[in-house]
């Protein structure tokens, strides 16, 4: 009896014991989220409770499973024992994670709240986005490289590898050059303000919003639900537009090809109307002059602002649409034309027969 009995207080205690702490963890939590609503910390702390619940579970059980006395446990106890050792380190590293995790979203979300400047908060977002990506991948590593020392044959080969570390680390750098260009390009970018989450980008000619830095890749989504993924590196050594640098506002330009007859003057208080009642329009400046001339046509420029990209696209399109609307019915002299006429046509040549002999051409009058 005692030895069913043993296995089951061992175990179900271990499970019991987790169980309890978890749940005083949780509502802990859950009062401190009550009593400060501004603090997101303490609700975000709450997505811990699972890897806690294994830490504490694997390291009870670490620590008694021997304690059972059953026979194949003692027969396969070293085994045992690794495993639970691998799934501890593994549990706390991923308890590790959430918490930094957990940490970084919260201090973001809080500064988010008070700023008042976009691009500054774009710029904390990039790069509290990478720092957690740091974080994870440096503690990833440490607890791989726990979980290989667990072994005593690693244990050797961690001493050799420690022995010749200057030759491997030669090797391994001209190997992953590349790979190590774009991780020190993506901590130049997020701590350099060179591009930020949510930037309005021009790159190879595409148009587009960056959606996402990461520590090797940067992915930035088109105006067409494309997405554009490209190396960090990129950023750090070709030139690219950047229209959310230093500011949002834009200025945006709509060109007209008309005839001579245009009337200009008409077409400034047309535009006036057209930005008054445009919801897009920031309201700093609008203009609207003839830039070039040709023998056929004259070259009418439209100058209007808006608060970011997206805005000064619409409010071109609409300045376009109704001005060409308004031209089209209240002055369609001003569209322009192509003119063209019959070309004069010549007289056959008569051939005379002269006195020599000889033939040649005249126009018969």
């Amino acid at each position: 009896m005692e030895d069913v009995l043993r296995p089951l207080t061992v175990v179900g205690g271990s499970v019991a014991l987790t169980l309890a702490l978890g749940w005083a963890a949780d509502l802990a939590m859950r009062r401190a989220d009550a009593a400060r609503p501004d603090t997101p910390l303490w609700g975000l702390l709450r997505r811990c409770r699972i890897p806690l619940q294994v830490v504490l579970l694997t390291a009870l059980l670490r620590g008694t499973f021997d304690r059972t006395k059953l026979k194949i446990i003692d027969e396969h106890s070293a085994g045992i024992g690794q495993l639970l050792s691998l799934v501890l380190i593994a549990a706390t590293a991923w308890l590790a994670i959430r918490v930094s995790a957990a940490i970084v979203e919260s201090s973001y979300s809080r500064y988010a709240a008070g700023a008042r400047d976009a691009a500054r908060v774009r710029r904390v977002r990039t790069q509290v986005t990478l720092i957690q990506r740091v974080v994870t991948a440096v503690v990833a590593v440490v607890a791989v490289a726990a979980m290989l020392l667990t072994f005593p044959a690693m244990r050797a080969v961690g001493t050799s590898m420690l022995a010749s570390a200057g030759v491997l680390g030669i090797v391994a750098g001209v190997a992953a050059q590349s790979t190590l260009g774009n991780l020190f390009a993506g901590l130049q970018i997020a701590f350099g303000d060179m591009v930020r989450i949510g930037d309005t980008v021009v790159v190879e000619g595409e148009w587009g919003t960056v959606e996402e830095i990461t520590l090797t890749f940067l992915t930035v989504r088109t105006w067409d639900e494309r997405r554009i993924t490209m190396p960090v590196s990129y950023f750090t050594s070709s030139p690219f537009e950047n229209w959310s640098r230093g500011g949002a506002q834009m200025t945006g330009t709509v060109f007209f090809q008309l005839d001579h007859r245009a009337p200009v003057e008409e077409m400034r208080e047309k535009l006036q109307e057209i930005l008054k009642n445009s919801d897009s329009w920031d309201g700093r400046a609008q203009t609207l002059v003839v830039t070039d001339t040709t023998p056929s046509t004259i070259e009418v420029r439209a100058l209007v602002t808006a608060r970011d990209a997206d805005a000064i696209w619409t409010v071109r399109c609409e300045v376009r649409e109704q001005m060409i609307t308004w031209l089209r019915d209240a002055h369609p002299y001003a569209l322009p034309r192509i003119s063209t006429a019959a070309a004069p046509v010549l007289e056959e040549p008569v051939l005379e027969e002269p006195a020599d002999g000889r033939s040649r051409p005249t126009l018969d009058k």
